[in-house]
């Protein structure tokens, strides 16, 4: 498994002060949500280059896979979205669903997300990337969310049927969703290609809540799970502090 950072890490930071922090850490990676925030391209892929850490993982467009009307919207956000990453080397692409929309079936919404998906599939293929979707809990998060519950969630991947679609399986908004963790964590590895992680109350830093990351982590790794697990957690003290003691409680206890 390899380990990345989200940025907010370290607040009112920046990217290349979060790149840094991820080589001082060990860690492979950094995830960074909005990539059209990031003004020169080539410029910030030199920076990765002198750092020897880069991103791991961005978002697409914020565009709704629900709402048939914004599907050419959709994939010209993939097309910009291919080429930031093809600029900066980042193979994986997290992408939410957009909300239920009221009046509107939800086999009708999930079709349309298949089909949406089904079109993006052949541009992610060609490019080498996997675009990732994410289910999100609507309990406390992200009310009305289209795909909340993984077992769903599986259902469309397996509808689209592309190897360069799959998941990103957020270990805190499926507890607060369904629970039954590691059960669902390794039962659909091979639809995985991301864990995002943070403690549950609260989303902290693993082990500041009820969720036993030891024996989470470690089955996932049993899986023969290869790919990165992001930190997307907020920090209940010092965020060096913080990591510092998740890998010394919990990685020594897993890698």
């Amino acid at each position: 498994m390899k380990f990345s950072l989200c940025i907010g890490a370290y607040p009112g930071k920046d990217v290349i002060y979060h790149l840094e922090k991820v080589k001082e850490h060990g860690f492979q990676g950094l995830e960074y949500y909005a990539w059209w925030d990031l003004g020169d391209l080539k410029k910030l892929a030199a920076e990765q280059e002198r750092i020897g850490v880069g991103l791991s993982a961005v978002c697409t467009k914020f565009i709704s896979l629900v709402d048939e009307s914004l599907r050419d919207a959709y994939l010209e956000g993939a097309r910009q979205t291919i080429e930031a990453c093809r600029i900066l080397g980042v193979r994986s692409v997290i992408s939410q669903t957009g909300n239920e929309i009221e009046g509107l079936s939800r086999d009708k919404q999930r079709q349309t997300m298949v089909e949406t998906l089904k079109q993006c599939a052949p541009l992610f293929e060609e490019a080498g990337i996997v675009l990732e979707v994410e289910p999100l809990n609507g309990l406390v998060d992200h009310a009305g969310h289209f795909l909340q519950r993984s077992d769903e969630s599986v259902e469309v991947i397996d509808q689209v049927g592309s190897p360069n679609v799959k998941l990103v399986f957020d270990v805190y908004h499926q507890q607060i969703t369904e629970g039954n963790v590691i059960r669902n964590a390794t039962g659909y590895a091979d639809r995985i290609n991301h864990y995002h992680i943070a403690d549950n109350p609260g989303r902290m830093q693993p082990g500041t809540g009820e969720l036993n990351y030891v024996h989470i982590l470690r089955a996932i790794k049993n899986t023969g799970f290869t790919g990165f697990v992001g930190l997307e957690c907020g920090y209940t003290i010092d965020t060096d502090e913080a990591i510092a003691g998740f890998k010394t409680d919990i990685l020594s206890q897993v890698i």
